[in-house]
């Protein structure tokens, strides 16, 4: 058993694992997403408020992606080198640096200066983009490491894990279903006649870009009320520097990182991750255009996208029995293969001519893709513990900050690359900033059809292949590696005494 430490706050032994941990670890992912949910706001936002040309803002979003990808294995290592006393414990006094920087750090993006010359808007979205996103790489990344210091137990994790993406998907649907309502409104003419698009016989409709800088300070204040509910209320149970072959060895980044190519459940897991971030996030964009230019619904795109959502609270009450009779990896493939249904079903809805009709096969697709996806959702974050526990069992080294750093690297690189292909692809398919989206051609909005569709399948595709061939710790894979694990601990435990 892995020494069990005092939370240096207290002075009695820790207590027993419960729901409020539960709550707290979920209010924690409810803080990081108040921040984290305005990323698809951030492409929509330079688009088609600051009408930055596509081509331009692709170049830009893959730049700041890819510090933000770096970003993370910096602030992991960090994590995992330092080995100060803190007062609430190193994990716990990043996660509350960062939030304070968040208050203000997510509204740095959506300065609202649609006027001043195109140098101005590449500059303000640079340095808007690098201040938020490390104040929000110094909460997340020791966010997502202190699962596995929490609890060793594999149900237990599997719970918080579920609780986290309940705090996600919260934090997800409340900015997603809410926003679009506030910051898009549909233009008329003097004599009060709706403002058509001539071509497409849409109405059209106009982002409100000062809304969104509000919306977003508003955001960070009660991310940081979140971020304090969950350090006043989570208990660490397991030493956070207690597990290393080598205390006088000197990290090195390098090596770790060869380490987590070399743990397959880590690049499984991060594969499916990549591939959700790819096709959601990426489509993200598609989507929103897609519903104000060709549907004629940009206000409520939230509400109609938060329908893939609904599904994923299904699997949450049964999460810990689901895993514990089949698996992780064994109950996340047969929900990847849903969602392949999914995806095949949203290619199909562009080729029905009635609006009305398309947009119910759109909407089944999108249900069935979020039915599959939801026993992915509720165990994703138990499966990086998983892999942390697999680094340890391979390689003698637990590195919480490291690994899960690496994971949130690839997931941050694909969050960057996926966006900043898409807005390329849009331009290629037609897509005009200058026009806005009250001027876009009917050829274009039906681009933008195919363009959802694609990436949704894309998503499902990526994501059966990580879970279903590269993560290989299923069920009887675990129980070996625990029963291993647990033999060390105690042995650990014996000679230490």
């Amino acid at each position: 058993m892995a020494t069990q430490v005092k939370n240096q706050a207290e002075t009695t032994a820790p207590r027993k694992f419960g729901m409020r941990d539960k709550l707290a670890y979920a209010a924690g992912d409810l803080g990081c997403n108040m921040s984290f949910s305005l990323k698809n706001t951030v492409q929509t936002f330079w688009l088609v408020y600051m009408a930055l040309e596509t081509g331009l803002l692709s170049i830009l979003l893959l730049a700041v992606q890819i510090w933000d990808a770096i970003n993370d294995p910096l602030i992991g290592s960090l994590i995992d080198a330092d080995r100060r006393k803190y007062k609430m414990g190193k994990f716990k006094t990043y996660i509350l640096i960062g939030s304070i920087g968040l208050l203000v750090g997510g509204a740095a993006v959506f300065l609202p200066f649609p006027n001043a010359n195109t140098v101005v808007k590449a500059v303000l979205f640079i340095v808007g983009y690098v201040v938020w996103d490390a104040f929000y790489t110094i909460a997340n990344v020791p966010y997502g490491s202190m699962l596995s210091l929490v609890t060793e137990d594999a149900g237990e994790r599997a719970q918080l894990s579920t609780w986290r993406s309940i705090g996600s998907m919260i934090g997800n649907i409340l900015p997603t279903m809410i926003l679009p309502a506030l910051i898009w409104k549909k233009e008329f003419n003097a004599d009060g006649t709706p403002l058509m698009n001539s071509e497409t016989g849409v109405q059209v409709e106009t982002l409100l870009g000062d809304r969104v800088f509000i919306a977003a300070l508003i955001m960070g204040v009660l991310g940081f009320i979140c971020f304090l509910f969950m350090i006043k209320n989570i208990t660490i149970r397991v030493d956070e520097n207690s597990v290393r072959t080598n205390d006088s060895e000197k990290f090195n980044v390098l090596k770790a990182f060869g380490n987590f190519m070399k743990n397959r459940p880590a690049v499984g897991a991060t594969l499916a991750a990549m591939g959700m971030f790819l096709g959601m996030n990426a489509a993200a964009t598609a989507v929103t255009i897609m519903f104000a230019t060709y549907f004629g619904m940009a206000q409520l795109s939230g509400v109609v996208q938060m329908i893939g959502f609904v599904p994923m609270f299904f699997f949450m009450p049964f999460i810990k029995k689901i895993v514990n009779k089949y698996g992780k990896k064994e109950a996340s493939v047969a929900g990847t293969i849903v969602s392949l249904v999914g995806g095949l079903v949203m290619l199909v809805f562009p080729l029905i001519p009635n609006k009305g009709a398309s947009l119910i096969v759109y909407l089944i697709g999108l249900v069935l893709f979020g039915l599959g996806m939801g026993v992915y959702t509720c165990v994703s974050w138990a499966l990086m513990a998983d892999a942390i526990d697999y680094s340890e069992w391979k390689f003698g080294k637990r590195e919480e900050g490291t690994v899960y750093s690496l994971h949130s690297f690839f997931r941050k690189l694909a969050q960057g690359v996926g966006p900043s292909i898409v807005l390329a692809i849009m331009g290629l398919l037609g897509y005009v900033s200058d026009l806005g989206t009250g001027g876009q051609s009917a050829a274009t909005t039906y681009n933008m059809c195919w363009l959802a569709g694609g990436l949704y399948m894309f998503s499902a595709v990526i994501q059966f292949v990580a879970i279903a061939w590269v993560y290989n710790l299923d069920k009887k894979t675990m129980e070996k590696m625990n029963a291993e694990l647990a033999e060390r601990r105690a042995a650990a435990a014996e000679s230490a005494e």
